[in-house]
């Protein structure tokens, strides 16, 4: 008997050494490497992340990086696995929005510590104060700045005897409505439109509600007690009766549109189906300059104007989990990956705004064959929406605001009964947050 309680004793000590070492050389395998997980999509756009992880590579063959391809539709559920079991990556790229949540939550780390005063200056304000908490701690850092912006079919204006709007001279809302009544026709007089004045992808259109909402003066939430609190002002409730009147009034809107977003509005805009595409994102450019036929002319009009030309700024970002072993050493790799020449380059294939002011005194971005010029000058006009800090904004998108607005655009709900839906669901969301006690 003794002589068995002396084997099972040393065959437990065994297993124990095992398991230490076995968990020492998993530890040994986690530190000999970074992971960088990216969410670029764009096959040119890929080819530049890869090619700056490989110049880091090159150059710090000490402590490289792996390159890890992430998408848009997986990142966040990967993400908060990735915090609950402490597997994370060491710096990965996601959007201003959704790391605001990841902030109040703990999951990230402080980076301002370690930030260079170069990469603190050269970014602009408006680009660090969608990732600065009110305390200073930087949770990520910005790099991409998207945009939303109208572009226009130059034929079907010259034909129409429509003149473009200017940046010394932008369009109002007024105005998009007359220019997109004008240029809605029925070219064979069959009664059914052939051409429409305006796409406004609006599928998804949580993001562009609330980012357009500031020209109107439009407001969602009021904060009482330092909590946000779901009231819909008269402001907000004219931009969505303006968008409805195009549609259903007006008739000025193409119906099959509202049901696009994105990518899919380009086809029906390059093949004359509309004259415009209303509130895209700027890294639609690409799509035109790469899939537009032979000859076809196109514009980029300066931000519409309705109280003012303020809009709501969105910022693509660079962040680091506080897990992860390697906090200082990933910001190196994140200034380097973005230092002014690299941003640049990032911008160009993203065909979105650089976050750095050497970039936009670039010779590129003032170009004016692609709306390089029209949409940089935009930054002026973007700032910080109210809603920022909202404990569950990312949640109230999904599941308020989103599903509220396609059952709205679809001609279920008129503007009141989707804003007295929208002002109770999300009673339902925030309260959940509240009681978690997570704040910005």
């Amino acid at each position: 008997m003794k002589r068995m309680i002396r084997i099972s004793f040393i065959l437990l000590f065994a297993l124990q050494i095992l398991l230490v070492n076995t968990s020492c050389n998993k530890q040994a395998e986690k530190r000999s490497h970074m992971r960088f997980v990216s969410l670029a999509w764009q096959e040119t756009t890929v080819a530049t992340n890869l090619a700056i992880v490989n110049e880091w590579n090159r150059l710090h063959p000490e402590l490289k990086v792996e390159y890890v391809q992430g998408t848009w539709n997986s990142a966040h559920d990967y993400l908060i696995t990735a915090f609950e079991t402490g597997d994370v990556p060491d710096i990965f790229h996601y959007e201003s929005s959704v790391i605001v949540d990841y902030s109040m939550r703990g999951y990230l780390a402080d980076l301002a510590p370690y930030l260079s005063e170069e990469t603190k200056k050269d970014i602009l304000d408006v680009a660090w104060a969608t990732v600065r908490r009110p305390n200073g701690e930087i949770d990520g850092v910005p790099f991409l700045i998207e945009s939303l912006v109208v572009l226009y079919n130059s034929d079907m204006f010259d034909e129409a005897g429509i003149t473009p709007p200017t940046v010394e001279n932008p369009w109002s809302w007024d105005d998009l409505k007359a220019a997109a009544e004008t240029l809605t026709k029925d070219n064979n007089g069959d009664g059914i439109t052939d051409q429409y004045g305006a796409g406004i992808g609006l599928r998804s259109s949580a993001n562009i509600i609330m980012n357009t909402s500031l020209s109107f003066g439009g407001s969602f939430f009021e904060k009482e007690n330092d909590w946000f609190v779901p009231k819909i002002n008269v402001e907000a409730k004219q931009l969505l009766q303006r968008l409805l009147d195009m549609i259903y009034k007006d008739k000025s809107v193409a119906p099959a549109s509202i049901g696009e977003s994105g990518a899919g509005m380009i086809p029906g805009f390059l093949s004359g189906k509309y004259a415009m595409i209303v509130l895209i994102g700027s890294w639609a450019r690409q799509q035109i300059v790469e899939n537009a036929p032979a000859g076809f002319r196109w514009g980029v009009m300066p931000p519409l104007k309705a109280k003012n030309q303020n809009y709501s700024v969105s910022t693509q970002t660079l962040s680091v989990p506080a897990k992860s072993p390697y906090i200082k050493e990933a910001v190196k790799f994140i200034e380097f990956m973005l230092s002014s020449e690299n941003t640049a380059r990032l911008a160009l294939n993203d065909w979105m705004i650089p976050a750095r002011r050497s970039c936009l005194e670039m010779p590129e971005f003032k170009d004016s064959v692609s709306g390089w010029d029209i949409t940089c000058s935009s930054v002026q006009t973007l700032g910080v929406g109210p809603w920022l800090g909202m404990p569950g904004y990312v949640e109230w998108k999904t599941r308020v605001m989103n599903p509220v607005m396609q059952e709205m655009f679809a001609g279920r709900l008129n503007v009141k009964e989707a804003v007295d839906r929208i002002e109770r669901e999300s009673k339902i969301v925030l309260n959940r947050y509240r009681k978690r006690g997570e704040v910005w």
